[in-house]
Protein backbone atom coordinates (compact mmCIF):
# COMPACT_ATOMS: atom_id res chain seq x y z
CA UNK A 1 0.00 0.00 0.00
CA UNK A 2 1.38 3.43 -0.80
CA UNK A 3 1.93 5.66 2.10
CA UNK A 4 0.48 9.20 2.41
CA UNK A 5 4.24 10.43 2.17
CA UNK A 6 5.29 8.85 -0.69
CA UNK A 7 2.33 10.39 -2.20
CA UNK A 8 3.30 13.51 -0.32
CA UNK A 9 7.00 13.69 -1.34
CA UNK A 10 6.19 13.20 -5.22
CA UNK A 11 3.20 15.76 -5.06
CA UNK A 12 6.01 18.02 -3.08
CA UNK A 13 8.37 18.20 -5.85
CA UNK A 14 8.81 20.96 -7.86
CA UNK A 15 8.44 19.94 -11.38
CA UNK A 16 10.94 21.51 -14.45
CA UNK A 17 9.22 21.18 -17.22
CA UNK A 18 6.00 20.50 -18.60
CA UNK A 19 7.18 16.53 -19.55
CA UNK A 20 7.60 16.52 -15.21
CA UNK A 21 4.41 18.40 -14.51
CA UNK A 22 2.39 16.29 -16.49
CA UNK A 23 4.37 12.97 -15.66
CA UNK A 24 4.00 13.87 -12.11
CA UNK A 25 0.16 14.56 -12.21
CA UNK A 26 -0.57 11.07 -14.21
CA UNK A 27 1.88 9.31 -11.39
CA UNK A 28 0.10 11.17 -8.35
CA UNK A 29 -3.57 10.25 -10.11
CA UNK A 30 -2.69 6.13 -10.95
CA UNK A 31 -1.21 5.87 -7.23
CA UNK A 32 -4.12 6.74 -5.84
CA UNK A 33 -6.32 5.30 -8.00
CA UNK A 34 -4.37 2.03 -7.42
CA UNK A 35 -2.83 2.23 -3.83
CA UNK A 36 -2.74 -1.44 -3.34
CA UNK A 37 -0.65 -2.25 -6.33
CA UNK A 38 1.03 0.62 -7.09
CA UNK A 39 4.34 -0.57 -5.53
CA UNK A 40 4.50 -3.86 -6.76
CA UNK A 41 4.81 -5.47 -9.68
CA UNK A 42 1.33 -7.17 -9.19
CA UNK A 43 0.33 -4.07 -10.98
CA UNK A 44 1.00 -5.54 -14.60
CA UNK A 45 -0.01 -2.10 -16.18
CA UNK A 46 2.76 0.46 -14.20
CA UNK A 47 3.98 0.33 -10.63
CA UNK A 48 6.74 2.60 -9.13
CA UNK A 49 10.35 2.44 -9.79
CA UNK A 50 13.20 4.03 -8.25
CA UNK A 51 16.75 5.18 -10.00
CA UNK A 52 19.73 6.37 -8.97
CA UNK A 53 21.81 8.73 -10.88
CA UNK A 54 25.22 7.18 -9.76
CA UNK A 55 28.24 10.63 -9.83
CA UNK A 56 31.43 11.13 -8.64
CA UNK A 57 31.99 14.10 -6.08
CA UNK A 58 32.90 15.83 -8.60
CA UNK A 59 30.32 15.86 -10.74
CA UNK A 60 32.57 15.25 -13.70
CA UNK A 61 31.57 11.17 -14.09
CA UNK A 62 28.72 9.07 -14.16
CA UNK A 63 28.81 5.46 -13.67
CA UNK A 64 26.56 3.35 -15.32
CA UNK A 65 25.74 -0.36 -16.77
CA UNK A 66 25.21 -2.27 -19.19
CA UNK A 67 21.82 -3.99 -18.61
CA UNK A 68 21.24 -7.52 -19.87
CA UNK A 69 17.33 -7.22 -20.41
CA UNK A 70 17.63 -3.31 -22.65
CA UNK A 71 21.27 -4.33 -23.84
CA UNK A 72 22.47 -0.67 -23.71
CA UNK A 73 23.77 1.14 -20.99
CA UNK A 74 21.82 2.87 -18.25
CA UNK A 75 21.68 4.26 -15.01
CA UNK A 76 20.72 1.67 -11.50
CA UNK A 77 17.50 1.48 -10.27
CA UNK A 78 14.65 -0.90 -10.21
CA UNK A 79 11.31 -1.74 -8.47
CA UNK A 80 10.10 -0.59 -5.42
CA UNK A 81 8.51 -4.01 -4.37
CA UNK A 82 6.14 -2.58 -1.89
CA UNK A 83 8.75 -0.53 -0.37
CA UNK A 84 7.73 3.21 0.46
CA UNK A 85 11.31 4.45 1.18
CA UNK A 86 12.51 5.02 -2.67
CA UNK A 87 15.36 6.38 -1.96
CA UNK A 88 16.72 3.51 -0.16
CA UNK A 89 14.97 1.67 -2.69
CA UNK A 90 17.70 3.38 -5.48
CA UNK A 91 20.42 2.97 -2.99
CA UNK A 92 20.05 -0.44 -2.30
CA UNK A 93 19.63 -1.01 -6.18
CA UNK A 94 22.46 1.28 -7.04
CA UNK A 95 24.57 -1.09 -4.30
CA UNK A 96 22.70 -4.70 -6.17
CA UNK A 97 23.73 -3.70 -9.80
CA UNK A 98 27.35 -2.24 -9.01
CA UNK A 99 28.61 -3.18 -5.57
CA UNK A 100 29.88 0.44 -5.20
CA UNK A 101 28.55 2.64 -1.56
CA UNK A 102 26.59 5.46 -3.28
CA UNK A 103 24.93 7.66 -0.68
CA UNK A 104 22.11 10.24 -1.72
CA UNK A 105 23.89 13.76 -2.92
CA UNK A 106 21.04 15.64 -1.28
CA UNK A 107 18.31 12.76 -0.80
CA UNK A 108 15.77 15.27 -2.58
CA UNK A 109 13.54 13.64 -5.15
CA UNK A 110 15.70 15.01 -8.80
CA UNK A 111 12.90 13.97 -11.10
CA UNK A 112 10.11 12.04 -12.17
CA UNK A 113 9.50 10.17 -15.26
CA UNK A 114 6.68 8.02 -16.51
CA UNK A 115 9.26 5.22 -18.17
CA UNK A 116 8.26 2.72 -21.36
CA UNK A 117 9.08 -0.35 -20.73
CA UNK A 118 8.88 -3.06 -23.77
CA UNK A 119 7.53 -6.59 -23.48
CA UNK A 120 10.58 -9.52 -22.71
CA UNK A 121 10.89 -12.61 -20.93
CA UNK A 122 12.25 -12.08 -17.48
CA UNK A 123 13.50 -15.09 -15.46
CA UNK A 124 11.49 -17.71 -17.87
CA UNK A 125 8.47 -15.52 -17.71
CA UNK A 126 6.66 -13.21 -20.38
CA UNK A 127 6.36 -9.70 -19.03
CA UNK A 128 3.99 -7.73 -20.88
CA UNK A 129 4.73 -4.01 -22.19
CA UNK A 130 4.45 -1.32 -18.98
CA UNK A 131 4.66 1.57 -17.41
CA UNK A 132 7.28 2.70 -14.83
CA UNK A 133 6.14 5.72 -12.67
CA UNK A 134 9.74 6.65 -11.89
CA UNK A 135 11.25 8.53 -8.98
CA UNK A 136 15.42 9.49 -9.46
CA UNK A 137 17.77 10.77 -7.28
CA UNK A 138 21.24 11.61 -7.34
CA UNK A 139 23.96 9.74 -5.58
CA UNK A 140 27.42 10.14 -5.04
CA UNK A 141 30.44 7.62 -5.44
CA UNK A 142 33.85 7.01 -5.18
CA UNK A 143 35.26 6.70 -8.42
CA UNK A 144 38.38 4.86 -6.88
CA UNK A 145 35.87 2.36 -5.48
CA UNK A 146 36.03 -0.77 -6.71
CA UNK A 147 32.74 -2.21 -8.77
CA UNK A 148 31.66 -5.15 -9.79
CA UNK A 149 29.09 -6.76 -12.34
CA UNK A 150 25.81 -8.60 -11.28
CA UNK A 151 24.94 -11.44 -13.60
CA UNK A 152 21.91 -11.38 -14.87
CA UNK A 153 21.33 -8.08 -14.33
CA UNK A 154 24.28 -6.17 -16.36
CA UNK A 155 27.09 -7.24 -18.28
CA UNK A 156 29.61 -4.54 -17.48
CA UNK A 157 29.90 -1.06 -15.50
CA UNK A 158 31.86 1.91 -16.30
CA UNK A 159 32.21 5.26 -15.69
CA UNK A 160 31.24 8.21 -18.05
CA UNK A 161 31.89 11.62 -18.48
CA UNK A 162 29.04 13.94 -19.76
CA UNK A 163 30.49 14.02 -23.31
CA UNK A 164 30.00 10.59 -23.49
CA UNK A 165 26.52 9.79 -22.56
CA UNK A 166 24.90 10.22 -26.30
CA UNK A 167 23.86 7.55 -29.75
CA UNK A 168 24.81 5.07 -30.00
CA UNK A 169 26.36 4.33 -26.63
CA UNK A 170 22.61 5.41 -25.12
CA UNK A 171 19.34 5.40 -26.65
CA UNK A 172 18.47 9.11 -27.24
CA UNK A 173 15.51 9.74 -24.70
CA UNK A 174 17.80 7.84 -21.66
CA UNK A 175 20.42 10.28 -23.02
CA UNK A 176 18.55 13.65 -22.08
CA UNK A 177 17.07 12.30 -19.60
CA UNK A 178 20.60 11.66 -18.24
CA UNK A 179 21.34 15.20 -19.64
CA UNK A 180 18.72 16.34 -16.95
CA UNK A 181 20.23 15.01 -14.16
CA UNK A 182 24.02 15.83 -14.68
CA UNK A 183 22.57 19.09 -14.56
CA UNK A 184 20.97 18.95 -11.75
CA UNK A 185 23.91 16.70 -9.94
CA UNK A 186 25.82 19.73 -10.54
CA UNK A 187 23.83 22.07 -9.13
CA UNK A 188 23.37 20.18 -5.98
CA UNK A 189 19.59 20.41 -7.09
Amino acid sequence: MIAPETLGAIGAYVPRSAQEASDQRLILLYARQHPETVLTRENEIAHITSSGFIVNAACDRALMAHHTLRGAWAWTGGHADGENDLLAVAVREAYEETGVHALPQTGEIAAVDILYMPRHVRRGRFVSTHLHLNVSYILVANENERFTVKPGENTAIRWFHASEITAPLFHADDAALYGRLWERAAAGL
